[in-house]
């Protein structure tokens, strides 16, 4: 627990036209991966704008490792096909997250990170202070496909007992 700082929940809302790898379509899944962690979406058959609105929550202890994101395309009788991937930047909402914010409105845009080539970002970006949280939405592009974006919400959840973001 002293190497915790807090755990990041990833909502992974939606994929919009993802790649087909099958014969008219494909069954998409998302993995998130960051050091020796792996989360899974559920598989939703036959789509390819899928509606996961699924909730992963990553340990964070060393907030500088990379965290990526993966489609894949469930088959039953060989290998799961890759449908594009990113990297998720954290930094800039880590860097929010360290600010004192207790007297903004909620709604209020704390930051706002474009897309650019050192990220996957498919549009602007906007951190806000929503309801005493700090919530980030993006749209992620996959690269090494064709097409595809995932859309998806990180916020932050402090534990007791943690080093929390503010000693790191």
């Amino acid at each position: 627990m002293e190497h915790l700082l807090g755990l990041l929940r990833i909502h992974v809302h939606r994929g919009v036209n993802l790649a087909i790898r099958d014969v008219r379509s494909s069954d998409p899944y998302v993995v998130i991966r960051m050091g020796k962690h792996k989360l899974k979406t559920r598989v939703i058959k036959r789509n390819l704008n899928p509606e996961w609105n699924d909730e992963l929550t990553l340990s964070i202890a060393d907030p500088n490792l990379s965290i990526k994101l993966m489609v894949y395309d469930k088959d039953k009788f060989k290998l799961d096909d890759k449908m594009g991937d990113a990297e998720i930047h954290i930094g800039p909402f880590l860097d929010a997250l360290r600010m004192r914010l207790d007297d903004v409105q909620s709604g209020t845009v704390i930051t706002r990170v474009k897309p650019g080539r050192d990220n996957c970002l498919a549009e602007e970006s906007c951190i806000v202070w929503s309801d005493g949280k700090v919530v980030q939405d993006m749209v992620l592009r996959l690269c090494n496909v064709e097409r595809g974006e995932v859309e998806l919400q990180l916020q932050w959840i402090d534990v007791p007992g943690s080093r929390g973001l503010l000693e790191d």
